[in-house]
């Protein structure tokens, strides 16, 4: 069933979970933050496919718009991923004060609170059918899915050491993915029922258990830190509020890393908008669309779950990060070569299921370990500022050069995906060589 041969399946993860007691709480804590995304994303997919301009934007700015003979409709995508990153930016000194200035008692609840108290906002704004809600929604969404997740794999460097890390972020990113899995059900069982607004205080709740697994996993992350001298994540760290982004330009190890998540979006958004065109070719109706990305999603989540069970740990632990780094590059790589000679739905459904379950079962556990062995300030903030500014600035790059070079057909779209798979490889290739001169962790070799 695995690669591995030491001990069945269920043998490894009981003696992972007696190993390491913060584990049942740090599965509980990614499966309760996915699934409470996961129960509104369809709401966002929703707003931006949503042909009623009034819905998605303020009345002033469709009529400043329709002014200037602009249609918004066609521009929907990209205006919400421009306004995304120019609130990425807006945040990034926020957020850089926030954890400068506070302790981890502190900012890690204060961040799951702000996400609660908008939540209950936008209860109300669904509720009453504010004009305009879908944008702000699907910017609010945005926006939490990139921090909550960003803070939440910060905080698990502060939990486990780097051998324990490579051992465990395979269960760990199973957990999330039963609660990416988990939150559609949700949403499809609960959306007739209760209606789109309730479904707020649904991913509410969820978001208010999170905040008691920080406050439980706090108590292992001191024992950590006062066993290994580390600083203390108890006391505020300091710094500079920007001090992520100039970590970034200054250290060749965050520029790699950078790179790597730049180019890795940069596929995603090139495939996520050229999806939407040949989608809209071949399944004009709303229920055969809504049937493809529902088997698009369902494939994505299976094959996830079943590398995080079955490869992640092994490949890590055996391996180390280089091919869980380069694997996913190569995988995409073929991929976006296969659609350029033929960009057929079925084609892009199983490019889309490959590089969305390459990323989150192999690539991004494979990033989240190099930060167990660096200092707080590079994780919680350039680690933040890479999830949140350099991943949204991918995005705002590529939605327009999509909608440049989707002019000269679906080939040449796939053809600049090709390139950037390239670049992809190599980043990933230059930030596996870079980790390598951190200091070795007490546990396992460095590879």
């Amino acid at each position: 069933m695995s690669a591995e041969s030491d001990g069945s399946y269920w043998q490894r993860m009981r003696a992972d979970l007696a190993g390491s007691p913060p584990l049942l709480w740090a599965f509980l804590y990614f499966y309760c933050l996915l699934c409470g995304y996961y129960v509104l994303r369809p709401v966002r997919e929703a707003m931006g496919a949503a042909s009623d301009v009034y819905t998605v934007f303020p009345p002033w700015l469709v009529d400043l718009a329709a002014a200037r003979s602009i249609d918004l409709g066609q521009l929907t995508l990209q205006i919400l991923f421009s306004a995304t990153f120019v609130i990425m930016l807006l945040l990034q000194p926020a957020y850089g004060w926030l954890v400068s200035r506070f302790p981890r008692r502190v900012f890690l609840p204060t961040v799951y609170t702000v996400f609660v108290v908008t939540l209950l906002g936008f209860y109300l704004a669904f509720d009453s059918g504010l004009p305009g809600r879908g944008m702000l929604f699907f910017l609010w969404i945005t926006v939490f899915n990139l921090f909550a997740v960003a803070v939440f794999w910060s905080f698990m460097a502060d939990v486990f050491t780097d051998s324990e890390a490579r051992r465990l972020y395979g269960w760990i990113g199973a957990a999330g993915t039963l609660g990416a899995i988990s939150g559609p059900l949700l949403t499809t069982t609960l959306v007739s029922r209760l209606g789109i607004a309730n479904l707020m205080l649904v991913s509410a709740v969820l978001l208010v258990l999170c905040i008691v697994c920080i406050l439980r996993l706090r108590l292992w992350a001191v024992q950590r830190e006062q066993q290994r001298g580390l600083r203390s994540g108890e006391v505020p760290m300091g710094g500079q509020l920007l001090a992520g982004l100039k970590l970034i330009a200054q250290q060749p190890l965050l520029r790699w890393m950078a790179l790597a998540v730049f180019f890795g979006v940069s596929v995603g958004t090139l495939l996520y908008n050229e999806q939407r065109l040949i989608v809209q070719q071949y399944y004009p109706e709303p229920e055969a669309s809504t049937a493809y990305y529902a088997m698009i999603d369902l494939g994505v989540n299976t094959l996830t779950l079943l590398v995080q069970l079955l490869l992640t740990r092994w490949v890590l632990s055996r391996w180390g990060i280089g091919p869980a780094l380069l694997g996913p590059a190569l995988i995409i790589l073929v991929a976006f070569m296969a659609l350029t000679a033929s960009p057929l739905p079925l084609i892009v459904a199983i490019a889309q299921i490959l590089t969305r379950a390459s990323e989150f079962a192999l690539a991004k556990p494979a990033r989240e370990t190099i930060y167990t062995r660096v200092d707080r300030e590079w994780r919680y903030k350039s680690g933040a500022a890479i999830d949140t500014v350099i991943y949204r600035g991918g995005d705002l790059s590529f939605v327009w050069v999509h909608k440049f070079v989707s002019g000269f057909g679906s080939s040449a779209v796939f053809a600049t995906g090709v390139l950037c798979a390239l670049f992809m490889c190599v980043a990933g290739f230059g930030l596996w060589r870079e980790q390598k001169k951190l200091p070795r962790d007490v546990g396992g070799p460095i590879a």
